[in-house]
């Protein structure tokens, strides 16, 4: 049986695309293979690792558990490439994972990104013991997680320091400053 595929209309980092996927095709698998945003990584293939974090509206999803057709119904995708800012300007998480060398492998990054860009739209001031709560959905192999804390709280302070016009979620960010390797 030979299945027909799907017109969808998607935007992602702020920019449209209408695109043609069959019915079964993931979300993680059409940012990365038909859109070619290689920063959302796909780890465990089961929702458990949160390395393909994209943010839905706003919100942080696991894209590997959301088929493409799916996302179309909502407005904005924002992947890791669409933190960064038109003119390539890190995000104030972005910044603050280089600062804290809150990556070792890269593997994790995008999702951990994305989620605590999302987190601190909600929580702009996270304490610890918050910042380490909102991580705790998403593995990492490598850190242990303490660089990743102080990073959450870094990007905190980052925000406070800057405007938050300084901020892009979908503002159509620059490809490839995915924060870790494709």
């Amino acid at each position: 049986m030979t299945e027909h595929p799907h017109e969808i209309r998607l935007r992602v980092n702020g920019v449209p695309h209408t695109l043609r996927v069959p019915a079964r095709r993931l979300l993680s698998d059409c940012l990365r293979h038909d859109l070619g945003l290689t920063g959302t990584h796909v780890g465990c293939e089961h929702g458990v690792c949160g390395a393909c974090t994209v943010l839905l509206d706003g919100l942080p999803v696991r894209s590997c558990l959301m088929l493409a057709v799916g996302a179309a119904r909502h407005s904005d995708i924002t992947t890791v490439e669409g933190l960064a800012g038109p003119d390539g300007s890190l995000h104030p998480v972005q910044r603050a994972f280089g600062e804290c060398h809150a990556l070792q492998c890269g593997f994790c990054t995008p999702g951990f990104l994305t989620l605590v860009a999302s987190h601190l739209e909600d929580n702009p001031d996270p304490t610890e013991a918050e910042a380490r709560d909102a991580i705790s959905g998403n593995l990492c192999r490598c850190t242990g997680y303490q660089n990743i804390v102080a990073a959450v709280l870094r990007a905190a302070e980052l925000r406070r320091e800057a405007p938050p016009a300084g901020e892009r979620r979908a503002a159509g960010g620059v490809p490839g400053d995915a924060g870790g390797p494709a």
